[in-house]
């Protein structure tokens, strides 16, 4: 069996990795590291949890061992597609290189410029970056990747899906063509493999797994519920989840609950928060402070449950996740094998548990698909039937609506009943104009216009109770200006 001590590595890097409590490679580690140490283009693909982030920090900081890096001027570049990942990969380098004196950079948002810029202006010998955050960097003149000799793009099938494409070929544009290049993916897209035919020269491809394949030692079901009316299936389906989280007790240590959407992440986590449970949200709108405080609760084991979009489903190392909750069935087949990749790493055992709605079973017969096996159908925990729920939140919700809808028609009966009380006047007045006073001699002369009235002027009389007034004219109307055209023309 391979041990590490078997793939020419520095000497100080062995020492850090056996500090580590490594002794022996993953098959992608195994696979990937003698490649590169030779300066040669690697292409990696296999499952979450597999070991990526060694197989190219171990050889990166052997090779980096020698030589100074110079201002503006890094001398390897790894890409990822969100925060966690670039401060995981940071970590690594940090956990790997203690004995050996290379200085990094993490570029992510959500971080001062300023200090960024401090580092970038001593020289790095690795920047650990975004592909968002990098490109502001270099457009502000901060930054130069003519130095580059090793690139990393990390999880590149997530690249694509978060739109980072463009922004990854234009990077590629700014390094130097001699440079190495090592790119890993969980799955490989025709739009990735366009890519690597593009950027990477005759790579060594290193294929440890089948494509979008979910560990073994992972147990799966799902839970196919049906809610008892649409305007209560959220809540129900809360209610659920609550359910099948109690319903493995003692056994479950800590969890991750993925929704596919930033908003339910929140109400989710609130709502667990309400009913007693030890939750927190992370997703891509919140402040990276706040972010960086509740991956760090979950890692120690202060935070029993994460409430995660899927900006959380890749490069969260948390080893001991003992389940993953699919609170929604993901939209795209192969964020379910990342999603249920944070449990059962490193060879441990793991669980992961889905609640399918009806117009989510397209999207489960795509996983199945994907995974090629079919998913165990397991049966709600008792309790948890759609009639026996009542979630607060709803209720408080429901209570809200109905106190503005009475609002509403309190406001619209006392509308009602002034138009029926106004519309009731022009009718007495009317009847008190039947009988007109007899016209004086002074304005006779506009009865051709009175008698030429239209509908609206007859009402805007009737509502003015009748005789000679206009509307808007007051009492004292000069009798000049009720002359018709042709009278004005001919006298």
């Amino acid at each position: 069996m391979t041990k590490f001590s078997d793939l020419d590595l520095d000497p100080k890097v062995l020492k850090a990795i056996e500090e580590a409590g490594y002794e022996t490679p993953t098959p992608i580690q195994a696979g990937a590291i003698p490649h590169a140490l030779q300066g040669k283009d690697v292409l990696g693909i296999a499952q979450t949890g597999t070991g990526k982030t060694a197989s190219f920090t171990l050889p990166m900081i052997t090779m980096l061992a020698k030589g100074r890096a110079r201002a503006r001027m890094p001398r390897s570049l790894v890409l990822c597609p969100t925060r966690e990942l670039a401060a995981q990969v940071a970590e690594n380098f940090d956990t790997y290189a203690k004995y050996v004196k290379l200085s990094k950079a993490l570029l992510i948002g959500g971080v001062s410029f300023k200090e960024q810029d401090l580092l970038i202006d001593k020289g790095v010998d690795v920047l650990i970056a975004t592909p968002g955050r990098l490109l502001d960097h270099f457009e502000r003149g901060k930054l130069l990747l003519t130095g580059v000799q090793v690139m990393v793009v990390d999880e590149a099938d997530r690249m694509l899906d978060m739109g980072f494409i463009p922004d990854i070929e234009r990077i590629f544009s700014l390094t130097p063509f001699t440079r190495q290049t090592m790119f890993y993916s969980a799955t490989m897209a025709p739009e990735i493999e366009r890519i690597t035919n593009t950027f990477l020269s005759a790579p060594a491809r290193i294929e440890v797994a089948r494509q979008a394949t979910t560990s073994e030692t992972i147990e799966q079901g799902v839970v196919m519920f049906k809610g008892s009316r649409r305007d209560r299936e959220a809540s129900e389906k809360r209610q659920l989840l609550r359910s099948l989280i109690e319903a493995e007790g003692d056994a479950l240590t800590n969890a991750i609950v993925f929704c596919n959407r930033k908003t339910d992440v929140d109400i989710v986590a609130k709502s667990l928060k309400k009913h007693g449970f030890d939750a927190a949200p992370i997703h891509g709108d919140l402040e990276q402070s706040q972010r960086t405080r509740t991956l760090d609760g979950f890692r120690d084991g202060t935070l029993k449950l994460l409430i995660a979009s899927d900006v959380a489903a890749r490069g969260l190392d948390v080893p001991s996740v003992s389940h993953v909750f699919n609170f929604d069935v993901p939209s795209h087949s192969e964020d379910y094998v990342h999603r249920i990749g944070r449990t059962g790493r490193a060879g441990r055992k793991g669980k992961a548990l889905m609640i399918c709605i009806p117009r989510d079973e397209k999207n489960l017969a795509d996983i199945e698909r994907l995974v090629e096996k079919t998913i165990p159908r397991i049966e709600p925990p008792a309790g948890s039937a759609p009639a026996a729920i009542e979630d607060d939140e709803s209720t408080e919700r429901s209570e809200s609506r109905s106190g503005r809808s009475e609002g509403r028609s309190s406001r619209s009966s006392r509308s009602r009943s002034s138009r029926s009380s106004r519309s009731q006047e022009p009718e007495v007045q009317t009847e008190a104009a039947q009988a007109p006073a007899p016209a004086r001699e002074d304005d006779r002369r506009s009865e051709p216009t009175r008698s030429n009235r239209n509908d609206r002027g007859d009402r805007g009389d009737r509502r003015s109770g009748g005789g000679e007034k206009v509307v808007g004219m007051g009492d004292h109307m000069p009798s000049f200006i009720a002359l018709s055209f042709d009278e004005r023309m001919t006298s």
